[in-house]
């Protein structure tokens, strides 16, 4: 039996928690470009990485796809699944051969109506979760939109094997993924500009003082 990591959603498990889900696990393989499960698809399951990489990928409101993450071997995630079967809100695709371990919520929900002791465990589990969601939501709404940006330009030049390439995303797309409005990230962008913080053209962006932009990214400042 092959165990779910100690990390991310159940880096606060109980060891009896986490032996029961990697007893109901079964492990998948996926071949570079399978798709584990689309945007829009009904959450069913939670899932850790035992090998590869996986892209995490939305579709923007223009229609073209996002990739939002890469995630490692050792990566929980698909938690949602196991309390609510609402629609995955990203697509999960491998960016290599990779194996992962799935757990479906059914299988969950059998044991714990053999065992309701785990449903404490698993209660904690999700305020742990919201908390944590919370906080996010909170950097959203209160952090300045220009340390936002910053944040995310590192992420993205980070999910590339060149950090220096361009990132060519829109000026209308980088104002979605920080909740912002096209105007806003405009100005911002020219102001890093003329800085020579960034080039940005019709494109894409390009980074050159990232320097500059991780202590803004890093900064508290309102």
């Amino acid at each position: 039996m092959t165990a779910f990591p100690n990390s991310g959603f159940l880096s606060e498990a109980s060891d009896r928690l986490r032996s029961m889900l990697s007893a109901q696990a079964t492990e998948i393989s996926l071949e570079p470009g399978d798709i584990l499960f689309e945007q829009g698809d009904e959450g069913d399951a939670l899932y850790a990485i035992l090998a590869g990489t996986l892209e995490v990928s939305f579709l923007a409101m223009s229609g073209r796809k996002l990739s939002l993450t890469l995630m490692k071997p050792g990566e929980v995630f698909g938690e949602i699944g196991l309390f609510d079967n609402g629609p995955r809100t990203a697509t999960v695709a491998a960016a290599e051969a990779s194996r992962v371990l799935r757990v479906r919520r059914s299988d969950v929900m059998n044991q714990i109506r053999q065992h309701p002791d785990l449903a404490v465990d698993m209660i904690r589990l999700a305020g742990l979760r919201m908390r944590w969601m919370g906080s996010q939501l909170n950097e959203q709404v209160f952090l300045p939109m220009p340390i936002r940006l910053a944040r995310k330009l590192l992420h993205l030049s980070n999910l590339q094997d060149d950090p220096t390439t361009r990132i060519t995303l829109s000026q209308s797309e980088l104002a979605e993924f920080v909740g912002a409005t096209r105007e806003a990230v405009s100005k911002t962008i020219s102001t890093w500009k003329r800085d020579k913080v960034v080039e940005a053209s019709r494109g894409g962006l390009m980074i050159h003082d990232f320097e500059a932009l991780r202590e803004l990214a890093d900064s508290d400042l309102i």
